[in-house]
């Protein structure tokens, strides 16, 4: 059956499937220049990769494809400067976020630092009580310490007073980040952020791990050119070695996995797999990964732990672990960080039931952006809780929490999740220029805000307000991308290990090929867990079953549909293809997203 074939109505997720538009010229194209099979030229074309660009692409190599560090703006005098401050013994410090992006920036600092014999003390501030972003109180504590230099990784771009603040103590302070920021920088003494209005890298794809590692690559080359090793006598700092950093970061951080991001985390996951790193080993050997790790397991297994720590008052145990050399200290760290992800697990659910008991009671489902707060929430599973009700309405969501502020007064820690073509980062900036929020920021797709109690009905209004407008009385849902349509039967590991290879790493901007099963039947379907649908499934016509598991779909329109659909009519699914490994053996699954009733075909 062809893509161009094949046509629905609007899903049970009240979405519409595209398929691309190809050109087969081109993708015969590919397919001959290159020796491409068929599906991994279409995909590429679909990507709007041309012929010069497929070698990179499918293959890119360090020695090759590594990305100027000395591109960013502003990069050259930043190297030079922390050359300078090496070679003359000041005490530096990091402050660096709490999530995955933030930890991974955090041991890349302390393990370069530690090379060159400096013991770099790291600050990462604790999610609950100080919330994101650098503060006065932390920038005291680290003068207090001894600090000449701060180092802000992940945050800082939009941290205007706290930074003022910060020099007025006389520490110098320098931003290594990728978050969106404003017409105008912070008076640091350096800010290195692709997303910078005068940057002109191309680079604004680098997650604040990558930014951070190329601005240790630019120190090292300086120490290298100023004869720093030799005149000490140790090697230049390992570099590689901790691509797997970078790696992690990248991809937790779901920034988009294109251009030099596909290098990085490829290069990243091949050092994962030599197991250099003692925090990482203890890691996946907590949670289950005997093989070396893929960006799947770095998204499902490895991130929800790191980050599992800031949620319940502990959010430096993810830096430490990720910088820990001792394999004892790592285990006992990695098993706290497995306890507090179980802990968090529990606290989530229950505010999860609670957030979606609000929106069908208060037929929240019906407004352009769902806003949800409430004093007796976590303020540490915000974003967590936002993503699952964006996920179940496809709609922009803000979820707050309270917490006391710096000032001892309780304000409202929020986190946003959105759809494409809602920039939430945008907005919460436009909210704080209006005095509605004491600070915001972020990504278009995922970004936080910190507001006062008095404020949190004219932001909802502002917010909800601004959605409506950019939705002019539609739903804010785009169109889902399909990449084609397959069949059960003959389907083997082969052909996703096919994809995986060659157009893998999938992330943000480059996901995982979506097909359509069409006319499937649902052999059983019965509930995993609390919340994941498990199925056998089977061609319309019959033959092999495969396995299939709709996560997260439990009372949601995508779970009602596949478990009343049992041994019934044929039905469309869309979704991914995965290996499955069990007991040495592997076998093709499909993960489903979506699904939607046969109305008929266009021959």
């Amino acid at each position: 059956m062809s893509a161009a074939a094949f046509k629905i109505d609007k899903s049970v997720m009240q979405s519409r499937w595209v398929f691309p538009s190809l050109n087969d010229d081109d993708v015969h194209r590919l397919m001959k220049d290159h020796d491409l099979p068929e599906i991994v030229a279409r995909l590429l074309v679909a990507r709007n990769i041309g012929s010069a660009q497929v070698e990179t692409y499918l293959n890119p190599k360090l020695a090759t494809d590594f990305p100027d560090p000395f591109a960013l703006q502003g990069m050259q005098a930043f190297a030079d400067y922390v050359a300078d401050a090496i070679i003359a013994g000041k005490k530096i410090a990091a402050f660096c976020d709490f999530d995955v992006d933030g930890s991974t920036s955090a041991a890349v600092l302390k393990k370069f630092f530690r090379h060159m014999g400096q013991e770099l003390t790291i600050y990462i501030p604790d999610r609950l009580t100080e919330g994101y972003g650098p503060n006065a109180k932390a920038l005291h504590t680290l003068k207090q310490s001894g600090a000449d230099i701060v180092i802000m990784a992940d945050c800082g771009t939009t941290a205007f007073d706290v930074i003022a603040q910060g020099r007025e103590l006389g520490l110098e302070i320098c931003v290594l980040d990728h978050h969106e920021g404003e017409d105008r920088l912070p008076a640091a003494n350096h800010v290195i952020n692709p997303k910078r209005k005068d940057d002109t890298s191309g680079l604004s794809m680098l997650a604040a791990v990558g930014v951070t590692f190329l601005a240790c690559v630019a120190v090292n080359k300086v120490l290298r050119a100023r004869g720093y090793y030799e005149s000490k006598g140790i090697a230049e700092a390992p570099l590689k070695t901790w691509l797997d950093l970078v790696a992690l970061g990248t991809v937790c951080d779901m920034v988009p996995l294109t251009g030099a991001n596909r290098l990085l985390v490829k290069a990243g996951f091949a050092q994962m797999g030599k197991g250099t790193n003692t925090g990482l080993n203890a890691l996946c050997a907590v949670g289950g990964i005997k093989k070396t790790p893929t960006p799947d397991d770095a998204g499902f297994i490895l991130g929800p732990r790191i980050n599992a720590g800031s949620r319940v008052h502990q959010a430096d145990l993810g830096a430490k672990l990720l910088s820990c050399e001792d394999p004892e200290d790592a285990k006992n760290l990695a098993w706290t960080l497995n306890d507090c992800n179980d802990k968090r697990k529990m606290i989530q659910s229950d505010m999860m039931q609670d957030a979606i008991s609000r929106v069908e009671r208060e037929g929240l489902y019906n407004d352009p952006l769902i806003f949800l707060h409430d004093t007796t929430w976590h303020v540490g599973l915000n974003g967590l809780v936002a993503g699952q009700i964006k996920e179940k309405y496809g709609k922009p969501t803000c979820v707050v929490a309270f917490a006391p502020g710096m000032d001892g007064q309780l304000e409202g820690r929020g986190s946003g999740r959105s759809v494409p073509g809602f920039n939430l980062a945008a907005l919460f900036m436009q909210a704080r220029e209006a005095g509605l929020l004491i600070k915001g920021g972020g990504h278009a797709m995922a970004a936080g805000f910190t507001v006062t109690q008095d404020n949190i009905a004219p932001l909802q209004k502002f917010l909800k307000d601004a959605a409506d407008k950019v939705a002019h009385g539609m739903e804010l849902v785009s169109e889902d991308p399909v990449d084609g349509v397959a069949t059960i039967r003959g389907l083997k590991p082969d052909f996703v290990r096919l994809l995986e290879n060659n157009v893998g790493p999938f992330g943000a901007e480059n996901p995982s090929p979506h097909f359509v099963l069409a006319f499937v039947k649902i052999v059983s379907a019965d509930i995993v867990g609390d919340s994941h649908v498990r199925l056998q499934i089977v061609d319309q016509e019959g033959g092999s079953r495969m396995k299939a598991m709709a996560f997260r779909a439990v009372d949601t329109p995508l779970g009602d549909a596949l478990l009343g659909n049992r041994g019934r009519q044929a039905i469309h699914l869309m979704g991914q293809f995965r290996i499955n490994e069990w007991n040495g053996s592997e076998s093709v699954e499909f993960h489903v997203q979506d699904a939607a009733y046969p109305v008929g075909m266009v021959e």
